[in-house]
């Protein structure tokens, strides 16, 4: 560029090498001298920042906060600088931070084990859509983890701690549960949390446990289930009435317990699961994927086919590195030996308590027939 400036003119070198004259003429100028900032005549010494570090520093004054620091000076008739300046000192040594010797509370997570139906329950609520804008409906729904089971669900006007007590006390009565052998989970929505719910739970036996403050994934089957029931082809956009959603959950959660084929539970029902049929349902399975393999061996490459297994427990927050024990062949037959009893539902001043029959009746080992709970 210099050569050819010195020939043309920087004018025509910087139009015939597609410079700016401007990007020329900045880089041609001497660099800039940035002028050292004067130090201001009020600022500490180096002596006096290492004395104010040092106080900082002292037994005393390591777990206070500054400003706690600088008003015992004053008071002790000492003033070594402003409290601002005591910060900006802890911020050159990198130490703004907390410095109080407080007790810091955390809320332990939830670490819930299902080893069998009816040990742990999970429940919560959730909101459908009325016919206007701020209008809903609130869906109250009890699942039992290990069998993914809905044992009781609910469709009210309100969120309501009362409502919840009659529909908890409801379930557990249909479900024959007894003192000491179950476990509810819940969020912390005021109806969980609330003292009718509180005493009716320790009336029973039954121990209740809440998700941590903040944390939206401590419950998550209740999470997981609510998404099956609102992805649901057939799930509207509103509903015109508190008895269309009624009408719409009924035979929604009939076809959960006793249709859905459950990728968490072996892809069988929680109707099979909850009542002990898993052992008839994964032989019969077993039984036709052996058939098929003795017909046609060659195109199975590995192995022999394998129905899906069913998991031995169930978490809420497993511990670190837990290791999943093997399927005892006891774990089927406590399921085989659950309790069974007749069917029933309750209504409640306005609002229709669902709780499914305890012992659905299966024509076949993999088609159950289903029973509807009474209205």
């Amino acid at each position: 560029m210099g050569e050819l400036a010195g020939v043309v003119g920087t004018q025509a070198a910087c139009r015939a090498l597609g410079v700016s004259r401007a990007t020329v003429y900045r880089r041609r100028r001497p660099p800039r001298r940035h002028a050292s900032r004067p130090r201001p005549t009020r600022a500490l010494t180096e002596a006096e920042r290492a004395a104010v570090l040092a106080e900082l520093h002292h037994p005393r004054f390591m777990d206070l906060a500054p400003a706690e620091i600088y008003a015992t000076l004053l008071d002790e008739g000492r003033y070594l600088c402003s409290l601002r300046t005591m910060y900006r000192l802890l911020a050159a040594a990198h130490e703004v931070r907390e410095r109080r010797n407080q007790l810091r509370h955390v809320a332990p997570t939830p670490e819930l084990l299902a080893t069998r139906p009816n040990e742990v329950w999970s429940w919560d609520i959730t909101k459908l859509l009325g016919p206007a804008k701020w209008t809903y409906y609130y869906l109250y729904v009890i699942l039992d983890i290990f069998s993914r089971y809905v044992v009781g669900w609910m469709v009210a006007h309100r969120e309501s701690a009362s409502l919840a007590e009659r529909l908890i006390a409801a379930t557990c009565a249909k479900q024959a549960i007894h003192p000491a052998q179950l476990t509810i989970h819940a969020d912390r929505g005021s109806s969980m949390t609330s003292k009718p719910v509180a005493l009716l739970l320790a009336d029973l036996g039954v121990t209740r446990t809440h998700s941590r403050p903040h944390v939206s994934n401590d419950n998550p089957f209740s999470e997981a289930q609510f998404k099956t029931l609102k992805y649901r082809p057939a799930f509207p956009d509103r509903f015109g009435s508190v008895e269309q959603a009624r009408a719409f959950c009924h035979p929604f959660f009939l076809w959960y317990n006793t249709a859905h084929r459950h990728s968490g539970i072996g892809l069988l029902t929680p109707a099979m699961v909850h009542y002990g049929h898993a052992d008839t349902v994964c032989g019969h399975r077993a039984a036709v994927l052996a058939a098929a393999y003795a017909a046609h061996p060659e195109r199975f490459v590995r192995q022999p086919p394998q129905p899906p297994t069913l998991p031995t427990a169930v978490w809420i927050n497993p511990p670190a590195a837990i290791t999943m024990p093997p399927m005892p062949s006891e774990a089927h037959e406590a399921l085989a030996a659950s309790p069974t009893d007749g069917s029933g539902s309750t209504i409640s001043r306005g609002a229709a308590i669902s709780v499914f029959p305890t012992a659905p009746h299966f024509t076949s080992p993999t088609r159950p027939s289903p029973v509807e709970p009474r209205h």
